[in-house]
């Protein structure tokens, strides 16, 4: 591909560079220092000028030192006369803070999509973002992917003669019915309240999932308090067996090796738009790549091609 330039700040390099294979081009060296305030300079080591940039940047922690990257490699490839600058979004994480549900605070979602905006971001390219208003809160063009595809084709490899996917909140239940017409497959919800950002209560389960085999469907893991929640009121129905999906697996504070000692857990999947140490794997974990999808919207995105036609 010609006049095309990729670069990648610290938070996810591996992805990047499988972005790049699948493109063919070469990913660009990105030198990020730091000076004795503790303040950071970003250097974009490849020639943008006249190029369409494309800056592939998850939001992950440490999440606000991977924010100033990406602002920084932002104003640089514009100060360095880019044609058009790309922001390649694999995990929004500030897409969680999508309203106003308390009193005096802030929106984040918002306010970092002006601040990628201003630092000089033309387009963005997110997948999975938590709900679909944060895709408004932008004021420049979104293309939004979705890792349905992907975990739909691992699950295909199962019988599914029994299953029912599950969401763990009405919020994600659009979602859940699309995945589950993709497999051909019956759709339930839990009844989902949060108090706290640990603190969720399910009171029901909505469909039918007694002595069924349950695909859990949600955008992303952290805690995994959600999901420990929903396999509480599962196991009160007697599920026949559970296995767990996810875009973003974030599994912080040991989520994914607690999730794998409950016996009704046969699987937990999840796609590579966060990296995951491999100390944080166990067998019963398995990695989907996104790469092949990220880099065929952004060949579309330069060739000015049609990104919705992947979803066709």
């Amino acid at each position: 591909m010609r006049d095309i330039a990729v670069f990648t700040g610290s938070a996810h390099p591996e992805l990047a560079a499988e972005i790049c294979e699948h493109l063919g081009v070469p990913l660009m060296p990105t030198q990020i220092s730091r000076f004795a305030n503790d303040c950071i300079e970003v250097q974009l080591r490849g020639n943008c000028r006249e190029r369409d940039v494309f800056l592939i940047q998850p939001l992950v922690p440490p999440t606000q030192e991977h924010l100033a990257e990406l602002l920084f490699m932002l104003d640089a490839a514009r100060g360095a006369s880019a044609a058009r600058i790309t922001v390649v979004l694999p995990h929004y994480a500030y897409a969680r803070s999508d309203k106003k549900d308390a009193p005096r605070i802030s929106i984040g979602g918002r306010l970092v999509a002006d601040l990628l905006s201003t630092a000089g971001a033309d387009r963005v390219l997110a997948m999975t973002l938590h709900s679909p208003q944060v895709h408004g809160f932008f004021s420049i063009p979104v293309d939004h992917l979705h890792a349905l595809r992907e975990l739909a084709h691992h699950f295909r490899g199962y019988d599914l003669s029994n299953t029912v996917v599950v969401s763990p909140d009405l919020g994600n239940a659009k979602e859940a019915a699309a995945f589950a017409r993709m497999l051909g497959v019956e759709v339930a919800a839990g009844a989902k309240q949060r108090f706290a950002d640990d603190k969720v209560v399910i009171s029901s389960v909505i469909g039918e999932v007694a002595d069924r085999d349950v695909i859990v469907l949600d955008d992303e893991i952290a805690k995994g308090s959600t999901v420990f929640e929903l396999l509480a009121r599962l196991r009160e129905r007697n599920v026949r067996s559970v296995r767990v999906a996810c875009t973003h697996g974030l599994f912080t504070n040991d989520a994914v090796q607690r999730l794998s000692e409950q016996k009704e857990i046969e699987e937990i999947v999840c796609t590579n738009t966060v990296p995951i140490p491999k100390r944080n794997r166990t067998d019963k974990l398995t990695i989907l790549s996104v790469a092949p999808a990220l880099a065929e919207a952004i060949r579309r995105i330069h060739n000015g091609e049609s990104v919705s036609a992947l979803f066709a």
